[in-house]
Order: structure tokens, then sequence, then C-alpha cells
């Protein structure tokens, strides 16, 4: 019988609710990071894994994979005239200084060769300067809201000065603080904005009036910029971000533009109703699609990055209605959440207005003075003001709901019935899981669809096409077809097992047929936890149903089957019957008090506790790792027992949970065979993965960030336990990266006799390419402390180390031009690699899609080299990277981001479990409203409790607790 082990992407696989990272096609409710972040709970994601359900939007048809422009495709003049290989050959001649980043040692020749079109269209500049003003308004009253601000700049350019003082037409800004020209600007320059709003007739008398004051900054230079390109040596440590930055500002102008129908989120990303009609995502949002767009550097071409990305908006309608909608939309899920921040009109009166938040009384509970009525109720207000104001006619259906507040410096509260949410809105709050499981099936569209969107409409509503102005006056021009660059198709490595052979196929995956672990742990003294939670259908009947009997047994042949060792006494099952959910409990406190009495129960305390629940409630499932992982001390693993008691499926199922349980139990599930590990052996090796993630949309202002480092401690380069830690909330850098990386030095030495690595090599995910430089100057000194604690008498502990950093949240996407060189969808095939074309100019980075892609549009990962002792050469790092992303010991399948980062994110993720309270905006010291230091001081204080010392138990601190 042939089953395939592992999960498909990168969820958390047999057990427990989602866990994947946002992507930049998809955000919304995550850091962002991300993104590309990452899942329930919050956080950034966005970085990576990538959002890849299927086609079209809910229910709705799915779209065809294929080739996009299938046919011969030419390679970029600029890439098929050897110069590049020069310019590289040149750059040995370059003497770096120490924290240099250092510079590309040539190109990979690997693989079988490709050609591959990139979401990179050619940018011509001028060679003349550009000028940069900075905009001053004032008074600054109201001018700290960016509706205020556009409103400003659009009256702004529709005023007789903007086109008497030569601005009309010649000049690009953001609406905010910067201004480009396409020539000099007499200087002084104010212009006067008496102000109103778009639903008013025109400025009253003794209104407002603003002035922009437009003050001179600076030239920027174009050709610094062309010289970089070039790379020419003396420009590799030329600025280019400001030209860049100014680019950017220009190109943004037409989809920015004051009046137009795009909406810009964030940066560099814009949404047009036009695009398609919104998708309902239910519970009061919709999904809407749009184009980012960012000016890149690549060797002898200035490019713009164009790719799809999709958010999610508000519904226009009834304010109360949306608000009931968003809390039955999932449990947990709070009003305030989604009505902060709204602008609404209200229905009897006509104004405007944006909600601070909820209030916490409803029509009924508040009252005030009113001239009419003296002291009265909200709700009697509104039904005595029908006889003296008609027009009302207003009777409160839901005076029960809260009133929301729509105030300024001073609280002005509403009923949310007589609100009507404005269009247009982008929805700045956290996702719930329903909403991002809407998302993910939206978003995913098959690479031909979304490049297609790319070339047609994207470039359209961009105004790259038609050179809309301002381009022309800037003597800038956009190239309408994609750019076209050499790949290469990297074969995968072979996989070892204890015994048997898979075979990998073409996706990069392979099943566990006639295959047994690389080293097979012992389960014994083992028990099961039986939920209930009112999940008849889905659950066992108890702990006695002999269905859950024979499970457990055929769980047991598997582990067996697989190269285990267990015991032949059945587990010991208890079972916990969870109290009813309660919007008073929001995370479910309750039930995790009765399931820790229920494991305090158990007579002698297991090796392992195989978690049976009832449904993916999260709150459930964070609490359970929680409470074992930092109170209990016990090695859990969750699954779903609507999937472990099906019977189609149940062996691949009992697969995939028992390469979980053979990891947490100290096993080896598979290994590279000798040829691909021959580099990792040459010397005794560390691999070490770091990440950091932050409180995303809904969070306690002020909760922490989470801080991972895992690092190898086998000559199989399977177990990665880790180190985790609280640190300042939303700070990239690791803050105790010394003594956490010591701490893995000090396990590799315990599990290796003393030895220490000679090599060290991280993998460093989720840092911005602004903060590059950072890692150079704080975390690789932090490393190199750590190493220093093992310095003895006779020597210093100086290893060779590399860092490389992994990013998923950036928008390069690469599209086959044939149909041999595609998978059955149109993405590139697994083991992809490109380091040429689309690349920096100077320095060593590729992008590498390991994995096989299922729907959807896949994205490679790139692997950015900010630090090489051990001097890589450009086939070796790949190769490796590509080699180590097969290694991911919970699937049977290569996994889209090198193994040692990925699980940097899961351990990442596992920590989130801990601080879920925070994470959900509920904190015991006032939640998300408060602010000020003292504020965010208490909650870290709250946090520092919750987190409860981590992973600190004899048990499972050295193991991998977080798979």
């Amino acid at each position: 019988m042939s089953y395939r082990g592992g999960e498909r992407g990168r969820g958390r696989g047999a057990g427990g609710p989602p866990a994947g990272r946002g992507s930049p096609e998809f955000r919304g409710g995550f850091r962002g990071r991300g993104g590309d972040g990452r899942g329930g709970g919050g956080f950034r994601g966005g970085d990576r894994g990538g959002f890849r359900g299927g086609g079209g939007g809910r229910g709705g048809p799915r779209e065809q994979g294929g080739i996009f422009a299938p046919g011969p495709a030419k390679i970029d003049a600029r890439l098929s005239d050897n110069s590049e290989l020069a310019l590289v050959a040149s750059f040995k001649n370059i003497k770096l200084n120490r924290d240099d980043l250092p510079l590309r040692p040539d190109f990979g020749t690997k693989g079988r060769p490709v050609n591959l079109r990139a979401n990179f269209f050619p940018v011509k500049i001028p060679k003349r300067p550009l000028y940069e003003y900075e905009v001053k308004i004032s008074p600054t009253a109201r001018t700290a809201m960016r509706r205020v601000r556009r409103r400003i700049f659009q009256l702004a350019e529709q005023s007789r000065d903007w086109a008497q003082k030569g601005l009309q037409g010649n000049v690009a800004h953001d609406h905010s603080s910067k201004l480009i020209s396409a020539k000099k600007l007499d200087q002084p320059l104010t212009i006067k904005v008496p102000y109103f709003d778009e639903d008013e007739d025109g400025p009253k008398a003794g209104g407002p009036e603003y002035v922009l004051t437009i003050e001179y900054s600076r030239d920027i230079d174009t050709h610094g910029l062309l010289s970089y390109l070039e790379g020419q040596p003396q420009y590799r440590d030329y600025d280019i971000l400001p030209v860049i930055s100014a680019l950017n500002v220009v190109l943004s102008s037409h989809p920015n533009r004051s009046g137009g129908s795009g909406v810009m989120v964030g940066r560099n990303r814009f949404f047009f109703p036009s695009e398609s009609a919104p998708t309902n995502l239910g519970g009061g949002l919709e999904a809407w699609k749009g184009f980012y767009s960012s000016v890149r550097p690549t060797y002898n071409q200035l490019m713009v990055n164009v790719n799809v990305c999709t958010t999610a908006f508000y519904t226009p309608g009834n304010l109360a209605r949306a608000m009931i909608d968003f809390q039955n939309f999932s449990f947990g899920a709070r009003a305030n959440a989604f009505a902060k921040g709204v602008r609404v009109k209200t229905l009897h009166l006509g104004y405007k207005k944006t909600v601070k938040g909820l209030a916490s009384f409803n029509s009924r509970q508040h009252s005030f003075d009113s001239e009419e009525f003296g002291r009265v109720t909200v709700e009697t207000y509104f039904k005595r003001s029908q006889n003296v104001f008609p027009q009302y006619k207003i009777t409160l259906n839901q005076p029960d709901l809260p009133l929301v507040n729509v105030g300024g410096m001073k609280a002005n509260y509403l009923p949310a019935e007589l609100c009507e949410i404005l269009p247009n809105q982008p929805f700045r709050g956290k996702l719930t899981d329903e909403h991002t499981a809407s998302m993910i099936t939206y978003a995913a569209k098959p690479p031909n669809i979304n490049a297609n969107s790319i070339v047609g409409r994207g470039l359209d509503e961009l105004g790259f096409r038609q050179g809309a102005a301002p381009l022309g006056a800037f003597g800038i021009s956009i190239g309408t077809e994609m750019a076209v660059v050499p790949g290469r198709i990297l074969s995968p490595p072979g996989i070892k097992y204890g015994s048997g052979t898979p075979q990998v196929d073409d996706r990069a995956s392979w099943n566990l047929r006639n295959v047994r672990f690389a080293k097979g742990a012992s389960l014994s003294h083992w028990a099961v936890l039986l939920i209930k939670d009112g999940n008849d259908r889905d659950e066992f009947r108890s702990r006695a149903d002999p269905e859950l009997l024979q499970t457990m047994k055929g769980f047991v042949d598997m582990c067996r089957t697989s190269g285990m060792t267990a015991d032949n006494a059945p587990p010991v099952v208890v079972q916990c019957d969870l109290p009813r959910k309660d919007r008073a409990d929001p995370t479910r406190a309750q039930a995790i008090t009765e399931i820790r009495a229920t494991l305090r129960s158990l007579k002698a305390k297991p090796t392992l506790v195989l978690v049976l629940l009832s449904n993916g409630d999260k709150h459930v499932y964070s609490g359970i790792k929680h409470l074992c992982d930092s109170y209990l001390d016990l090695a859990t693993v969750c699954v779903h027992s609507s999937k472990i008691r099906k019977e189609k499926g149940q062996l691949q199922y009992f697969a995939n949970v028992a390469l979980k349980v053979n990891m947490k139990l100290g096993g080896v599930n598979h290994a590279l065979d000798p040829a691909n590990m021959a580099w990792l052996m040459q010397m005794p090796t560390m691999l070490i993965g770091i990440d950091v993630t932050h409180p995303g949309p809904g969070s306690v202002k002020g909760t922490p960030s989470i801080a991972a480092v895992v690092a190898s401690v086998d000559t199989s380069f399977a177990q990665y336990p880790a180190s985790l830690e609280i640190q300042e909330t939303k700070k990239e850098m690791v803050t105790n990266l010394a003594k956490m990386v010591w701490e893995r030095l000090t396990l590799f030495q315990k599990k290796n006799k003393g030895v220490l690595p000679q090599r060290v090599l991280v993998y460093r995910d989720g840092v911005s390419e602004g903060q590059f430089a950072i890692v150079v100057d704080e975390e690789l000194p932090a490393i190199k402390k750590a190493f220093s604690k093992f310095d003895t008498a006779k020597a210093p502990y100086r290893p060779k180390l590399s860092i490389i950093i992994c990013g998923k949240r950036h928008h390069t996407r690469f599209y086959p031009t044939e149909e041999r060189n595609a998978d059955h969808n149109g993405n590139p095939k697994a083991g992809t690699v490109v380091d040429r074309g689309v690349t920096a100019v100077y320095h060593f980075d590729f992008f590498l899609q390991a994995h096989g892609g299922l729907q959807g549009t896949t994205r490679p990962t790139h692997y950015y080299v900010v630090h090489d002792e051990i001097g890589f050469k450009a086939d070796d790092l790949q190769t490796l990277t590509n080699s180590v992303s097969y290694m991911f010991a919970r699937a049977t399948k290569a996994v889209s981001l090198v193994s040692p980062a990925y699980y940097a994110d899961l351990a990442c993720e596992r920590g989130r479990c801990y601080l879920h309270k925070l994470l959900q905006g509920l904190g015991s010291s006032g939640g998300s409203t408060q602010s000020g230091t003292h504020a965010e001081e208490q909650v870290f204080h709250e946090a520092t409790q919750l987190w409860h010392n981590g992973v600190s138990g004899t048990s499972l601190k050295d193991t991998m607790f977080y798979l």
C-alpha cells in the first residue's frame, strides 16, 4: 500500500489549526513580515509559505493553470553578452572591509538550463537630475490624519497657484511630506488651501485654511544609479535609496492620484474597484484585488517589479449589521476590533466620522443631558425625537448593541445602527481564521492567470502602458514585456532511510512505502487525551469506545512498521469533557483548566500524550500547548478525531503523525544519501535557524516579539532543539542572541562528546533588505560573542561562520516559457534556481524554489549572503540549500524554506501559543486601548508571567517540542 507522509504546504500538519504564513499576494491580520505574516494569532505574516489554495472565489469555478505566453523567449540582451560574467570576475580584485557584504563569487552552473519570464519590466530614466522637496503643512491641526492630508493635497492641486507656480504635470508627491519635481521650482514656494470636505460645496467663510510650504531638499542624481547598475567598482557602496525612493513616488503618482479610483494600502500596493468585482468574505468584509509596484535595481537595467495582491476591505452598509455579522462569524471575534478606525456616515445628520472604538454601555444604559428632554437615555431620546424632529423618524431596533464613539478629544456616542460604513476602506485589523481561509481561496490563482492580469489590467491601472502623467515630464518610460532571465533546475538529492530508498518525483515528493525511519524512537508509557467539545459527529464516543482502541492499535502498528519500537501494553486513555463555549471566556481558559485537571489525574507522567482534538479550535490548541510545554513539561502531539478515525486515507494520516512522534521522542526520520551529505560531513558543522515573530493587528499594545534559535546537534542534521525568548515589541534583531547561540553550542558539545562545530552556517529568516546591515552590525558580533564563551587557555574558539538571510516577503515570480520546464499548473519545477537578471548587482544572492507547487502561483525563497567565512561558491551554496530543504522531518517532500529557518519559524509559532491571550487583544492591564511606557511595561510583565520561563523542563527543553 502506498501512502504519503507529511503535510501539504506549511500548516501544522496532523493537528492544530493551520499556521501558514501571510503572503505578499494576500495581507490582512498578519505580521506582514511577515508575512509574507504568519498564520492564526494575529502576527505578521505575513512573509512566507504563501497562501496557495484553489482557484476562483468562494465556490466559483477554478481557473485553469498553464504556461504564460508560451513559445520561444529570448533572454534579455544584457544577460547574453557575457558582460555579467566579466563583471563578477572583476570582483576578485576588490578588497573588502571586515563587515562589508560579500561580493558574488561566481554564477551557478549546475542543473538543467531554462528560460524564465520574471514579473519585472524595464524602466528607462533620464540622465538628468530629479529634484526633491519637503512639504510642510501649517497649521498642523488634524494633519496627522491621512485622510485630511490627502484632501489638502487634492485641494492644492485644484488651486490656481498649483498651475501658476509650475507644479501642474511636473511633480509627484506622496500626499504627505515628500514631493519630487522634474524641474527646479521657484523658492520660496507656498500654496494656500482653503479647506472643505468632499461632501461640502466649498470653503466656508472663516473656515480652516492650510498653507503648504514646499522647501527644496536636494538634487537627486540619476548618473550614480546608472553607474551602480553597470557594476562599476567605485559605486559598490553608492547609496541608491534616495533615487529609488524618488522614482517610486513618481511611479505611484498615477495609481495614487487625487480623485483617482485607486486605494493605496501600505507601501506600493494599489487596489482598484474596477479590477474585478469584490468577493464577499462574510462577516462584514470583502476581498479586493490590486497590484504591487516597486522599482528594483538589476544588472544593467532599472526594473519595476509588478505583482498581483489581495486584501480585505469593509463591505459598505449598516455598521450595526456588520458588527453583528463579524462577531457571529467566528467564536472570540470582537466587534471593537472590527469597528475601530472605520469611517461612517450618520443616517440622521449626514455627517462623516471615524469610529474611535466601542463604549462599554448601550443605548438603554447611557443617559445624557439634552436641551429638549433633559436627562434621557439614548434610546428614549430617539423615541421622543420623532415628535420634535420629524426628519429623524428613528426607532432603534438594536438598543442592546454597544454605542460607538465617533468623537475626537471629547467622546461622542452614537448607536451603531445610525451609521453607514463608507465605501473603499481597507480593513486594517486582524482577520478571523474563517476570513483567512476565504482569502486563501480567493487569492490563489494559477501563474498564467496572475501573469495575464499583471501585463493586462496591471500595467493599465498603474499607468505604465500609456505613460500616464507625470511620467512623460520626468522622461521616464516603462516597457510592457516581462524580463526573460536564465535559470536552472537542480537535481533532487538522494533520500536515505534506515531501510528502503524512496524515489523523489518531479514535485520534490516521495512516499513512505517499504521504508523505515533512519533511527526509530521508542514509544512507551504514553497516554491518549480524548477531548469532548460537543462535536458528536466527529468525536469518539468515549474513552472506552472500541473504535478508539482499534484506531490506537492501528496507529501503533504504523509506528512499528515505520521502524519505531512500541510497548505491547495499550496507552492510558483519559477523557476531558470541556465546558461549553462562553463569550465571557473568549480564550476558553475554563476548558484549559479542565484539561489540566484531567492530565494531572494520570498516575504516572507519560513520555508523550496524543491529544484527540474535537475540532480546530485555536484557543484549545494554544492552551494545551502552553499548559503542556511551559507548566507540565509534557510532550504532546495533537490530532483531529475526525481525521484519525476516517478510514479513507487513515494509513497516510497515521504515517504523518508517526513522523512527528518519532522526532519528538528523539528519533531521525530520514537523512540525505552519502553523496549529498559529503559537504556536511567534511568536518563538524552546525546549521542554525533564526527567526523573530511580532505581534500583529488586534494584539494588546506592547505585546512582546518572540525570538527563536534552533540548531542541529547530530551528524544526521535531523534534531534541532530550540531556544525561545520574548523581547521588546516589534524588534526584529534578536536581543539575547549571544545567550541563545551559547545554549545551542553547549548542547551540541554535550551531544558530540565535547566536540564543537568547526563551521556554523546560519539561515536567518524574515529580515527585510533595509535591515541586512543591522544583522551584520548587531547579530554577527552577538554570535561571535557566544563563540568566545568557549575560548580555552590553549586557543580561542573561532569556527568559520556564514550567515544567509532567507526572504519570502518579496514579489518576485517566475514563469516557465516552455511546458517541459513547468509543472502541471504552469509553475516552475521544483529545484528551479535563478541568480542572474533580477538579482543583486554586486552581492551574493539567488532565488530558489526547492518545493513543488500544488495550486496557485508558487513563490521562490530569496537567499542573500551577508557574511561568509566558509567561502561558498554559488553552486556549493545553491545545491546545499536545495538539499537541506529536503531534510524537513515533518514531511516527505522538499519545503519552500530551508529546513533550519523553517524550524525556527515553527518554534516562533509555538511561542505565540504561550502569549495567545495577549495576541487576541485580551490583556489584564486594560487591553489594546492603553498606551504609554507604563502601560507597555505592564503588558510586558503580564507576558513574562504567561511565558512562565518558556520551555525549561528537563523532558522537553532539549527536544523538538515545537514540531
